[in-house]
């Protein structure tokens, strides 16, 4: 039997280039995830919203995989709340698309609330399995929002709740995040695989770390990385105040920011936090990067921090750890697992700069503890690999449609991490 699954990821295109409000580790992992399938055997079409008239609707993702832009609503960046009203119009395209083609999918996985609502009512129309996976939570986010702006709305809340109670599964990265489903949203543990994310160890491997410094211009001072979003839920206040505690030495590169972040944004809040706390000379915004100057960032780090409130899992720190640069991270949601304190870095409480600072020091003075962390988490996330998820996925897949565990015998891996 030949599998065919239509992957809904509405809000963002996993072709987008990273390092905007609406991108992060949903599209790599929905890139990754499909990729991997199609080689597996599986037909896989990824649908998103068209958010420029000028981009093909076709694009190849790669062997068994493509990506298919469908408009809903202007053909423009908008507010997610406002992409809701064009869910119709979106679902609209995707049947028509079916049809124009002659084509039957088997199953639907959904990625985000937004795409879960499209995903409900696909299955309706075709009467097939239908798989959700969140990537974040919003009930979660408001228990940490740090200003009115990151509140979600209550259509989300809503919609997320009527999502959980009628997917036929629900993937979670973790079992942080199966019990944050149980207890935030009521929903049933035996509907729920846990099956973590992965990370590119083709991309990410480690580097001397001397190396990569030199590859990047930037002197032998003592590092320390932060990559993502410049959003108060992450955290970059604290890490910022354990900079002042920290030796001067010490310098902090911040990669990563939105590409699309307004005028009078966070960002600029953080510059300017950075110049009242006299930081100017070792602290430096580097914007987004490409994925493979990426990684000689993280080899480059002493250690890669991630001070967040809320993560559902930390694909940053997946990637960090694939390059040998151990892991400094709150004591939150994902990263409790993702990150294994004393053995692939440090776990701290989040908002706790004195913890934070501590921690960083030891890993910045004892480059015996760096390096025995840093092999460990590259062994570690070598445990990660995609295509060990994708096997996971497919097996989850084969348990709602019979027949599609013959993919498996394209699989690449054997992963310990099944669902469950």
């Amino acid at each position: 039997m030949t599998l065919r699954v239509a992957i809904l990821s509405v809000h963002t295109c996993p072709l987008a280039a990273l390092g905007g409000k609406e991108t992060g580790g949903m599209n790599v992992y929905v890139r990754a995830t499909a990729r991997e399938l199609g080689r597996m055997g599986v037909h896989v079409d990824v649908f998103t919203r068209s958010q420029n008239p000028g981009i093909r609707r076709v694009v190849e993702l790669g062997e068994g995989a493509r990506v298919i832009h469908l408009p809903a609503g202007p053909q423009a960046p908008m507010p997610r709340e406002v992409v809701h009203r064009h869910l119709p119009q979106f679902v609209a395209g995707v049947e028509a698309h079916r049809r124009a083609e002659g084509l039957e999918y088997d199953l639907i996985h959904a990625h985000y609330w937004l795409s879960g609502v499209a995903g409900l009512a696909l299955r309706e129309s075709w009467g097939v399995p239908f798989v959700q996976m969140f990537h974040t939570l919003g009930r979660l986010k408001n228990s940490v929002a740090r200003t009115a702006a990151e509140v979600e709305p209550e259509i989300r809340l809503v919609e997320e709740q009527r999502v959980v109670r009628l997917a036929d599964r629900i993937v979670a990265a973790n079992v942080v995040e199966r019990a944050h489903l149980a207890w935030y949203y009521g929903a049933s543990t035996d509907r729920i695989a846990v099956i973590p994310c992965g990370v590119d160890t083709e991309l990410f491997r480690p580097l001397p770390r001397g190396e990569a410094k030199a590859l990047l211009a930037l002197p032998p001072d003592p590092l320390l990385l932060y990559v993502g979003r410049l959003q108060p839920i992450k955290g970059l206040e604290t890490l910022l105040e354990a900079m002042t505690a920290l030796d001067g030495a010490a310098r902090l590169l911040i990669v990563g920011g939105d590409q699309d972040e307004p005028e009078n944004g966070h960002a600029d809040y953080l510059r300017e936090r950075v110049s009242l706390l006299g930081l100017g000379e070792r602290v430096s915004f580097l914007g987004a990067q490409p994925q493979e100057r990426l990684r000689l960032f993280y080899a480059a780090a002493e250690a890669t921090v991630m001070p967040s409130y809320y993560e559902s899992f930390g694909m940053v720190a997946l990637e960090a750890m694939a390059c040998g640069s151990p892991v400094i991270a709150s004591r939150v949601g994902g990263l409790t697992t993702t990150v294994r304190d004393g053995a692939t870095g440090f776990l701290v409480p989040e908002g706790d700069a004195a913890a934070l600072a501590e921690r960083a020091a030891l890993l910045l003075e004892d480059p015996r503890r760096r390096e025995q962390l840093g092999r460990e988490a590259q062994r570690w996330a070598a445990e990660h690999r995609w295509p060990c998820v994708a096997e996971a996925v497919c097996r989850l897949y084969s348990a709602l449609r019979p027949g599609a565990s013959s993919h498996l015998a394209r699989a690449r891996c054997r992963s310990r991490h099944k669902g469950s």
